[in-house]
């Protein structure tokens, strides 16, 4: 059994075995939700139905309130953008970032095929956005997954393809509605620091988010935080290849912890404003009971708001904010 293979394999234990366990073999989707497009209006039940879902054409018609039910999740499609970038060959932890990209991506998989979804994605790398074409089945997924293992190293280039442009072509795909899942380090080659600041892909990810359920999933090494005591360091920009040597004295680890969580909260905070719902998955974590807390949580947040509909439309995009 090829070495790829055998890393399929032991994802797939890792995902069906933990992670159906700390789920309670619960076969919901990755984001719970009552579904995206609008199906056939039946009576409202009151105390069960939303009353943001009312039919009001057909209750002015029949003089009896109606909802209008919506299209399962289990009969939508799930597409994933992978970030397979240059910052993502990087780890000091149990993995690469790379790795927590396939891991991430491969749990998305397999919860969507649980609930029938089909499932494709588009990769970044290099100069190119990758299409995976769409398809149900485990052995789709496997074979989605074989092609992300087995993709080369992202080597610096001139002009690379940005997340912006990534998130822009998995948005002006007109597939029917459904999940899609941004898998990435939402790094840029310049920072934005200012968490009031527009990020390039923010406006994209607001008009993927218009449309579809959207899942945004960070995927950051510690050292990528904070960096070690360790005198003179030679560090390489994997994005442009350029390297320097630096004296990490006291004063500028300090300065390099605070412009990274800078960093971080502004990246939250531009997901907050897109309204879409943020996990993180770290390299030094477990990223299966990372996933279960997520999924769990959401879940909680969505059964609330289905019982307190005013409330779950008072808090609006935060509810989703990051993990």
């Amino acid at each position: 059994m090829r070495a790829a293979e055998q890393a399929l394999r032991r994802l797939e234990l890792t995902i069906v075995r933990r992670l159906d366990g700390m789920l309670h073999g619960s076969h919901q989707g990755l984001l719970p939700g009552p579904g995206s497009e609008m199906g056939d209006s039946r009576v409202y039940v009151p105390g069960e139905d939303d009353v943001r879902r009312m039919d009001w054409a057909v209750t002015a018609r029949t003089t009896v309130p109606h909802v209008r039910d919506l299209i399962a999740d289990r009969e939508l499609e799930t597409w994933a953008l992978a970030d397979l970038s240059p910052s993502m060959d990087f780890g000091t932890a149990a993995m690469e970032k790379r790795d927590l990209v396939i891991a991430a991506i491969g749990a998305v998989g397999f919860l969507a095929g649980r609930i029938g979804d089909r499932f494709g994605a588009y990769v970044l790398h290099e100069r190119h956005v990758h299409r995976i074409p769409a398809r149900a089945g485990r052995p789709a997924l496997y074979g989605l997954l074989h092609s992300l293992m087995d993709a080369p190293r992202a080597r610096p280039v001139p002009d690379p393809v940005t997340l912006a442009e990534g998130v822009q072509v998995l948005s002006a795909a007109r597939r029917r509605r459904g999940m899609r899942v941004i898998v990435s380090d939402f790094l840029e080659q310049r920072p934005v620091l200012d968490p009031a600041a527009e990020r390039p892909w923010e406006r994209p990810i607001r008009r993927l988010a218009a449309r579809h359920q959207v899942l945004a999933v960070e995927v950051i090494d510690p050292r990528e935080l904070e960096l070690p005591p360790v005198g003179v360091l030679t560090l390489t920009d994997p994005e442009t290849g350029r390297t320097a040597e630096v004296h990490l004295t006291r004063k500028v680890r300090e300065s390099y912890a605070q412009a990274a969580a800078a960093q971080r909260a502004a990246t939250a905070a531009a997901l907050r404003r897109c309204g879409v719902a943020h996990l993180v998955l770290r390299t030094d974590r477990d990223w299966v009971a990372d996933i279960a807390q997520f999924v769990l949580r959401q879940r909680r947040m969505t059964h609330l708001a289905h019982r307190h509909p005013a409330a779950g439309g008072r808090s609006g995009a935060g509810k989703a904010g990051g993990a």
